[in-house]
């Protein structure tokens, strides 16, 4: 699928759910910019935890650190959330250019038993192959989505399979691991790009040390 008409179907997409998502959107003045925390309601700490990616290495929250992350929860068998969110992020990282290639964005499942990395990998190469996809264990799972403060419940269907509920917005951390906001759905695509240009323009920490 090429970049344009990835960007019509998200945008239809987008259309088509904004009615009915949970939530409201922030409105600014013209010309003011984006405060990079949106809401109060979701407030991950992060810390440390290890993972494996969908080629099968190790991964802690520690590896990230020198790059703003992006962190989504989700899973492959998602029907419309993920895929969308996804696809969004993938038309962001194009829009930002080489810019992109500072910002990691990181997909942490929230069904291990059926997203094994095999399984997570051929689900992203639908998607910008800078996003890295982490699963494990479910204690490892569980632990790393309690690290980010993160909710996610395994739901049985009427078909005798299941669902996972999980948190669906996209929560963001600076260069030294630190929450920073978070970027969501009813937002315009223009405020989340003006939302992860500003993570990516901050320095880190110890970076004048």
């Amino acid at each position: 699928m090429t970049l344009r008409a990835l960007r019509r179907l998200l945008w239809g997409a987008v259309a088509a759910t904004a009615g009915i998502l949970v939530g409201a959107a922030w409105t600014f003045p013209a010309g003011a910019p984006a405060p990079l925390v949106q809401t109060e309601s979701l407030l991950p700490v992060g810390g440390e935890f290890t993972l494996v990616d969908q080629t099968g290495q190790p991964r802690t929250w520690a590896s990230f650190r020198g790059k703003p992350v992006a962190v989504f929860f989700g899973f492959t068998h998602c029907p419309d959330i993920c895929p969308t969110t996804l696809g969004e992020l993938s038309v962001l990282l194009a829009d930002l250019g080489p810019r992109a290639d500072d910002l990691q964005v990181v997909l942490v499942s929230g069904d291990p038993e059926r997203d094994t990395p095999d399984v997570l990998g051929a689900y992203l190469q639908s998607f910008d192959p800078r996003i890295v996809g982490l699963t494990g264990s479910q204690s490892e799972i569980e632990r790393a989505f309690s690290t980010f403060k993160a909710y996610r419940k395994k739901v049985p269907t009427e078909d005798g399979n299941y669902t996972i509920d999980h948190s669906a917005g996209v929560y963001l951390y600076d260069r030294d691991g630190s929450f920073a906001g978070t970027l969501d759905l009813h937002e315009d695509m223009e405020v989340r790009r003006r939302k992860v240009e500003r993570l990516l323009a901050r320095p880190r920490a110890d970076a004048d040390a």
